[in-house]
């Protein structure tokens, strides 16, 4: 059975405020045990605000090495790039950004393969992977599609896959490079942040099923070992 605690706040400002100290204490954390913090930070508009106040936590982030959860297959000044928008933020205080995507490669898989050879160099696992959810249940880039299973049963030492979305969606209709499964469940903290009755009634659902479930989500933490904190704000 999956194991998750769920952290409940009034409205967005309150869960950001919650999920950014959380952030900077797993971090701090490592830094104190490690001497370096390595942690996977999702796209999307609900970390912007999460961002905004890390950027002002007293961190030693030359020691912090940031990569997107998932990233979409496009420059990283497209307006779509989740690693530009990272980038931005914390480029400017000393952390390592790394992409997953370099530019808009026709071949998916293949720029995935490329990923997935950048991050050997890291120390694996993770410190942190904070991820979302979307009204569909995908998490992260993993999607439902044919690159569904992929993700999902790729091997351990695969920690990121480039992936095709089916359907595409509308907002950002291009392919994407993903952490799999395994490189998720891998870290050392999972944390997901997210609003709304609908997206916390299909979560729970998701929860529930596990590895029955019809949405990504909940294929993805059947059978984790560790316990997951969910924040959740009603607005």
């Amino acid at each position: 059975m999956i194991e998750a605690e769920w952290w409940d706040y009034d409205d967005a400002d309150e869960m950001a405020d919650a999920v950014a100290s959380d952030v900077e204490f797993i971090i701090d954390s490592a830094l104190d045990a490690r001497g370096e913090a390595i942690v996977a930070f999702p796209g999307g508009k609900t970390p912007g605000p999460v961002f905004e106040r890390l950027a002002a936590a007293k961190l030693n982030w030359k020691r912090v090495t940031i990569i997107p959860t998932d990233d979409r297959l496009v420059a990283p000044t497209s307006p779509l790039s989740n690693v530009g928008t990272i980038a931005r933020t914390f480029l400017p205080l000393g952390a390592r950004v790394i992409p997953l995507a370099t530019d808009a490669a026709k071949d998916y898989k293949k720029a995935g393969h490329d990923a997935d050879v950048r991050l050997e160099a890291l120390r694996w696992p993770l410190d942190l992977v904070w991820l979302g959810v979307g009204a569909d249940g995908h998490t992260a880039s993993i999607f439902a599609g044919p690159d569904l299973d992929a993700a999902i049963n790729a091997p351990d030492k695969c920690r990121v896959i480039g992936v095709m979305p089916d359907p595409l969606p509308a907002e950002a209709p291009v392919a994407r490079i993903t952490l799999t499964r395994a490189a998720i469940l891998s870290a050392r903290t999972l944390t997901f942040a997210l609003s709304g009755q609908d997206k916390r009634t299909m979560f729970e659902m998701a929860i529930k099923d596990g590895a029955k479930s019809t949405l990504p989500v909940g294929r993805v933490l059947a059978d984790s070992e560790q316990a997951i904190d969910i924040h959740w704000s009603a607005e």
